[in-house]
């Protein structure tokens, strides 16, 4: 145990004094000025979304500690198999001198997280990431892209932005004049048990209203929020989308209750897609999302939009990874690889 002490102190001491001599200075997402390598070889991510930033900079391969698994993203380490040898953890927390013995030379963190200062005290170069909307996560591409330090990943970063904000133009080309009137109410439930939906002030909300819909949660503030049954059934919304890890709304508790809402009786019931990282939360299939909710909600006015061909361009151009027409399909319906 004091052998193992003494190593992870010398390679703490050797990453600072590395990081001194050779590092740069990066402004994370909460404003904090991080010492980084020249290049972050060695990435512990702390962060279930922000594996898809590093994946989309072509810098997955450079994760050798992580929190995500195999059973709950299923995509993620398919398309990324280096992550199969990575440290993982479950939970959130990683132990600083596995980080250490591992030769971890950066860590990301999500903003929440209450480990970064035990990392930095290791002497871990530590980055807290955060972001809530569409700017917000650009400026946060682009700032792993700057930790990462490689030509590629700042180029990705640029091409992924770029990309974004066509879709973004495209979509409230068409959905921008609409009225209030010709905007359906959308409800999305992150969770059946316990039901919890997402609200305002959200990337959630954000996408519901780029593509056409209003949020029936609006009055909620915030993501994954605990209601109770009878407030859907006082919003009585028109499209109920469900996340991809929450189950079938049918196979749930709320089954025969909800059978009453427009939702239900007009077959407007819908499991979000879900790739590398669930495309309705925070990760870069955030720009197919919007592309799937648009034609969702408003297929006279986007007949152009073919998902499939869609999702496979994109895994194309920013995953590295051919998809087939099935394996695209199968993303659609929340299905697993094969």
């Amino acid at each position: 145990m004091k052998k193992r002490l003494i190593a992870s102190l010398l390679a703490a001491l050797t990453l600072l004094t590395s990081s001194a001599a050779f590092g740069r200075t990066v402004v994370d997402d909460a404003g904090n000025k991080v010492t980084v390598p020249q290049q972050a070889r060695r990435i512990a991510d702390g962060w279930y979304a922000h594996h898809s930033l590093l994946m989309t900079l072509g810098a997955g391969d450079r994760i050798v500690a992580t929190v995500n698994h195999a059973a709950d993203r299923p995509w993620m380490f398919k398309i990324q198999p280096s992550l199969n040898q990575a440290l993982a953890v479950h939970g959130r927390t990683f132990n600083s001198e596995a980080l250490l013995a591992a030769k971890v030379d950066t860590v990301f963190v999500a903003a929440e997280d209450a480990d970064a200062d035990a990392y930095r005290r290791a002497g871990l170069p530590t980055l807290v990431m955060h972001f809530d909307d569409f700017p917000s996560m650009q400026r946060s591409l682009l700032t792993t892209a700057e930790v990462v330090g490689t030509p590629q990943a700042k180029k990705r970063a640029q091409a992924y932005n770029a990309y974004l904000d066509r879709q973004i133009a495209a979509i409230k080309a068409k959905t921008a004049g609409l009225s209030e009137s010709q905007r359906p109410r959308v409800l999305h439930i992150q969770s059946l048990h316990p039901l919890k939906v997402d609200g305002r002030n959200t990337l959630i909300d954000t996408w519901i209203r780029l593509a056409g819909g209003r949020n029936a949660a609006a009055e909620i503030d915030g993501n994954m929020k605990e209601t109770s049954p009878e407030n859907v059934l006082f919003w009585q919304p028109d499209i109920i989308i469900i996340g991809a890890g929450a189950g079938k709304l049918a196979d749930s508790d709320y089954a025969t209750l909800f059978a009453s809402l427009q939702a239900v009786k007009n077959h407007q019931v819908w499991q979000n897609p879900a790739g590398v990282f669930p495309w309705d939360r925070y990760g870069t299939e955030a720009a197919l999302q919007i592309q799937w909710a648009a034609k969702l909600l408003h297929p006279e006015l986007f007949p152009q939009i073919n998902m499939v061909k869609a999702t496979q361009d994109f895994y194309h151009r920013f995953f590295d990874y051919a998809l087939t027409a099935e394996w695209a399909q199968r993303i659609l319906q929340a299905e697993g690889p094969q």
